[in-house]
């Protein structure tokens, strides 16, 4: 007799037991999937990881803001604001287009960068961009790409009225180096 090159298997032969053992094992698989469900659906993209982001902090509030502008009886008044992180410290700065609220004329602006200590109620000045003493007007105003950006209105001579401004100039500003930096904007012509 030639023995077979394979052995005998003894479990080969399915056998009630092996039946029982199959069924247990099956149900615990079950059981187990159960208790281990997935999260709900949703519509969203799951979020890649990212690290920690930064508390946000609020740009101060120039209403808060005491400006070196000499108005005798009136007030100082915030006729424009924007605020963007000038400096990329990570904390937003304020920029305040702020002239006396004269009741006739056209009070000359002052330009005022200001900035709040954490843990400090009241903001502060840190830049003067255009001091009202130079007579000027601030329009089209923005702070955009870490930069503060306007038009000024002035006067080419004392003898204008203030009314009437005849002088038209774009400017810019950008922190450099330690201080604001006066330019003129790229694509700017005049006229």
């Amino acid at each position: 007799m030639q023995h077979p090159a394979v052995p005998e298997l003894a479990h080969t032969t399915a056998r009630p037991i092996h039946w029982v053992a199959t069924a247990t094992a099956v149900s615990g698989v079950i059981a187990l999937t159960s208790l281990l469900q997935p999260g709900s659906a949703t519509a969203a993209q799951p979020q890649a990881p990212t690290k920690a982001a930064p508390a946000t902090v609020a740009p101060p509030d120039p209403a808060r803001a005491h400006f070196p502008l000499d108005c005798g009886p009136t007030e100082a008044l915030v006729e424009k604001k924007a605020a963007g992180d000038l400096d990329g410290d990570g904390h937003p700065e304020t920029v305040a287009v702020v002239h006396c609220d004269a009741s006739m004329g056209t009070p000359p602006d002052g330009l005022y960068v200001l900035t709040q200590a954490a843990g400090r109620t009241e903001p502060r000045v840190v830049a003067t961009l255009v001091d009202p003493k130079d007579r000027l007007t601030v329009t089209g105003f923005a702070v955009r790409d870490a930069a503060v950006t306007a038009t000024l209105l002035g006067y080419s001579s004392t003898d204008v009225p203030s009314c009437c401004p005849d002088v038209k100039s774009p400017a810019e500003w950008q922190w450099k180096g330690g201080a604001f930096i006066r330019s003129t904007p790229s694509g700017t012509r005049t006229v």
